[in-house]
């Protein structure tokens, strides 16, 4: 039977088709998710994709995924005709036979290989029958690096068709608070910045990507292929505290260090550049271009040399001279001058560099060595080896070597190997038109040091990552990992013991916290440091040679094994069904040719297994509640037969918390399971004032639902109430003839117990917690919604806790939400329409208000009129965790700026 290959690529985050496709009726990417979480810097990716062949024959369908070069897959599976099919993880020599035997036949058996500068690239396949199903599901993880301030989590898209249900989520989560985050990158602006959601709430943040079908095509890049550009989460954590942030886990810690307030230290920097006949034409011209802009760059205080090599060497000036305006003038002159010749003697130039840096000592200062070469030596000493070992020996530890290699000519492995040798690293400068801002950019993460001979020191710890480093640079962050003997954190006491300046400094906070993430993943600390270490492990066994060598590659193994990472050492064999080729996954090295806390008001508190409304507090103990009499000013109550004891601010009503208003409140029966149990309220100081009960009928009240409503100008949104079982316009798009209500819930917990889609006539979808209804006509059919329902031009799908809608220039996503063991509903418009005449609640802009200054109540003013506000909080539903953000409370209608009935319907 003819089979037709399928493609599915992920490029960064994403996949996409890249070869040849077959017509697009024979086959159906019908779902593509990308989820990426990060804890404390660490990324966590898991990559689903859904493919349907709708032909009636069998088809080969070819999986490829690009992730980056830094990350490490740790899981890989296929879901075929309810069949699990998994990776597994083996040494590479137990996985030899696998490999020789795919080689043998002609395939590609080094399932992962370079990509350009800063992906890899994975592919398998596998063949599907006619009318089948197959989910292929990528897991990798990787240790995000602070550059410049900041850590950026790169999506790179070009999925070559549109895909209807598809998205990105992407949680950050940093103990220490997220100081900025900002989306970046080509995906950002213009026609898909609209399909971009950014939510930052102190210590988490949420980006969303949705983009519809239509967007895939139309945005900058786009065409029927689908995308192609970069999404870039870029984001920094606060730094409150000098010796940084510590946390621990299950016995294990990770320690990010990065002070900032320190004085920068003056440097010594020697520049060795490459001008051998192989630099020719772009390369020198744009070589030229990045050293004079490095040369404005350097401080007045900087002393620096600069040489340039061929066969020869060529020097500026023989020692070392200050960066005055003077000098940095003629030796801009000089690099003007740089032009390609002769042949290339590595050796020679780099003894020349370090000579000039021993020979100018200065107290309180940093020296560099930099070289930049885009090819092997090829005259004077030509052993590698011997190459490495006269630098080791100039250097002797007493400045790092960064070596930039330029190209692919170039021996980056000879490269990298010199740099760790002498505590530097190894960058490649890729050939494109942006070389220049790859040179300058190196730069500028070396230009600031501002600690030398940095030691990491931890009493009561064991098995730790790297602790010594030559140099640390603004901008940048050292991090160390390792266990805590015998989980003993009372004896574990960190220090960092550097230079800084002219000075000797110690960081050794006696008051610092080692903060516990038990509560979020107990393996999750334990895997940054196995990450790390294997990470130093495999540099480390490239520097050395002989049984050391292979001890410390024996212990990489080992690591790589036990947690299921793919590594140089490892193969992840991939499994499939019977009668299926075997692959062979493997990481490629560097140089490889590239292929391709609640308020009360209006919210509900909860308790094990019980909710309590928080506008009329009842807990349900039996056949009877005992309400106590209505009281004034604010009162709240902790549970006690006979007894209430009314709870006051003692800043009063004007602190803002809690409206002054009349209202019911109640207390438990003696004898309750809940008896003497405490309210808890927000931080706020309170004192208590005891109140008589008289017992009476329970009655109730209506349940109030919290909305917030998202401020473009300030920082806090505002917020408020909803009372009752209210049908609420949600989305009216008119040019769709698109509508959207929803039936808000009156069970305690809040919500919408219902939502309903009308589309063109006579067209319905509801929605529950319990499933989907789909009516056209006359014609009503059920839907679990675990597949993709299409129904005219509305496409409804739902994973786990949520059901994504498409309609159009509309995405919707609907929360699958749950307090108390009860679910609700909560609509979020990931999408929102382009047209400006689509109404309803969540077709509302952001707000935009100020503050009123000098008023004895907090005011703001909205549209020009001032309004009363308290300050107080709300859950926001529109995130899965629910997170609880303060907010700025009023009126439904002073937040609107209409009356409620505007946006009420009086059926479904």
């Amino acid at each position: 039977m003819e089979r037709a290959v399928l493609q599915i690529t992920l490029c960064g985050l994403l996949l996409a088709l890249v070869t040849t496709l077959p017509n697009k009726d024979d086959w159906d990417i019908y779902s593509f998710h990308i989820n990426s979480t990060v804890t404390s810097r660490y990324a966590t990716t898991v990559i689903t994709s859904r493919v349907a062949n709708r032909m009636d024959e069998s088809k080969e369908i070819e999986f490829q995924v690009r992730i980056p070069k830094n990350a490490f897959i740790s899981k890989f599976r296929m879901f075929i005709d309810g069949q699990e099919y998994n990776g597994v993880v083996k040494a590479k020599e137990q996985a030899q036979q696998q490999y020789t035997e795919a080689v043998s036949r002609g395939q590609s058996a080094g399932l992962v290989s370079s990509v350009g500068r800063t992906l890899e690239e994975f592919k398998t396949s596998v063949t599907i029958a006619a009318h089948k199903k197959v989910t292929f599901e990528l897991t990798y993880e990787e240790l995000l690096k602070r550059k410049l301030g900041k850590y950026e989590l790169q999506i790179h898209a070009r999925p070559m068709q549109p895909v209807k249900d598809f998205k990105v989520d992407v949680y950050i989560n940093e103990k220490a608070g997220i100081n900025f985050i900002e989306v970046k990158g080509g995906l950002s602006t213009k026609a898909l910045a609209n399909a971009i959601t950014k939510t930052h709430a102190d210590k988490q943040a949420w980006v969303y990507f949705y983009p519809t079908e239509d967007q895939q095509k139309t945005c900058d890049g786009c065409g029927d292929q689908g995308m192609n550009g970069d999404l870039v989460i870029v984001y920094d954590v606060n730094r409150d505290n000098s010796m940084g942030d510590i946390k621990k886990s299950a016995g294990y810690f990770v320690h990010h260090f990065a002070p900032s307030n320190l004085q920068r230290i003056p440097k010594n920097v020697v520049f060795i550049i490459d001008q051998s006949g192989s630099m020719h034409g772009r390369k020198i011209h744009q070589t030229r271009i990045a050293l004079i802009h490095i040369l404005n760059d350097l401080a007045e205080d900087d002393y620096f040399g600069l040489i340039t090599f061929d066969s020869n060497i060529f020097h500026w000036k023989r020692e070392l001279v200050q960066a005055n305006k003077e000098n940095v003038d003629s030796a801009k002159t000089f690099a003007q001058e740089i032009r390609d010749r002769g042949a290339t003697d590595i050796n020679q130039a780099v003894l020349e560099g370090a000579r000039m840096l021993n020979a100018h000592p200065r107290e309180g200062s940093a020296s560099i060595l930099i070289l930049l070469t885009d090819g092997d030596p090829t005259t004077g000493v030509t052993n590698l080896k011997q190459i490495q070992s006269n630098v080791r020996d100039a250097i002797q530890g007493k400045f790092p070597l960064y070596c930039l290699g330029f190209g692919f000519d170039v021996n980056f492995e000879f490269l990298e190997k010199m740099s760790l040798q002498n505590n530097g690293v190894a960058r490649r400068i890729y050939e494109d038109s942006d070389a220049d801002l790859q040179l300058k950019g190196f730069y500028e993460e070396v230009a600031t040091p501002l600690l030398t001979d940095v030691s990491m020191i931890y009493v009561g710890g064991t098995n730790l990552t790297q602790t010594n480093f030559s140099h640390y640079y603004n901008g940048s962050e050292i991090v160390v990992a390792g266990q805590i003997t015998d989980n003993d954190i009372e004896t574990f006491a960190p220090q960092v013991v550097a230079i800084s300046s002219q000075r000797r400094v110690v960081f050794s906070d006696t008051n610092v916290t080692v903060e516990s993430t038990d509560g979020v993943s107990d393996s999750h600390i334990q895997r940054v440091w196995a990450y790390l270490t294997v990470k130093q492990l495999l540099d480390k066994e490239l520097q050395l040679s002989g049984p050391e060598k292979k001890n410390v590659k024996k212990e990489a193994l080992s690591l790589s094994l036990k947690y299921g990472f793919v590594t140089p050492l490892t193969s992840m064999v991939v499994t499939k069904p019977l009668g299926e080729n075997t692959d062979v996954l493997d990481k490629p090295k560097e140089g490889e040719t590239p292929q391709a806390t609640p308020s009360l008001h209006g919210r509900t508190m909860q308790y094990p297994g019980m909710m309590i409304p928080s506008r009329d507090f009842a807990l349900r103990t039996g056949p009877d509640d005992y309400p106590v009499s209505a009281v004034n000013t604010q009162p709240r109550v902790t549970s006690r037969a006979g007894t209430a004891k009314r709870k006051h601010m003692k800043s009063g009503v004007s602190a803002g918390y809690l409206r002054p208003y009349t209202e019911q409140v109640r207390v438990i029966p003696k004898g309750s399971a809940f008896y003497d149990m405490p309210i808890a309220l927000d931080d706020t100081e309170w004192f208590e004032e005891a109140a008589t009960v008289v017992p009476q009928r329970a009655t109730t009240g209506p349940v109030f639902h919290r909305f917030l409503l998202k401020s473009e100008n300030q920082s806090l949104p505002l917020c408020f109430d909803v009372a009752g079982e209210v049908l609420l316009k949600l989305l009216h798009h008119p040019t769709r003839e698109l509508s959207v209500n929803g039936e808000l819930d009156s069970v305690a917990h809040g919500g919408f117990k219902r939502i309903v889609i009308h589309f063109q006539t006579d067209q319905h979808i509801q929605i529950d917690t319990n499933g989907i209804t789909v009516r056209e006509g006359q014609t009503e059919t059920q839907h679990t919604g675990l597949d993709l329902i299409t129904a005219g031009s509305v496409t409804v799908i739902r994973r786990d806790k949520e059901i994504d809608v498409a309609a159009g220039d509309v995405r919707m996503v609907i929360l699958i939400q749950e307090k108390g063991h009860q679910q609700f509903l909560w609509p979020v418009l990931r999408q929102k329409p382009m047209d400006s005449n689509a109404t309803g609640i969540l077709a509302l802009k952001p707000a935009v208000y100020e503050e009123v200054p000098q008023t004895p109540l907090t005011k703001l003013k909205i549209s020009n009129q001032e309004t009363d506000v308290t300050r107080s909080n709300a859950v926001d539903y529109s995130i899965l965790s629910s997170p609880t953000l303060d907010c700025w409370l009023m009126s439904a209608e002073s937040a609107l700026q209409r009356h409620l009935d505007d946006f009420t319907v009086s059926q479904l």
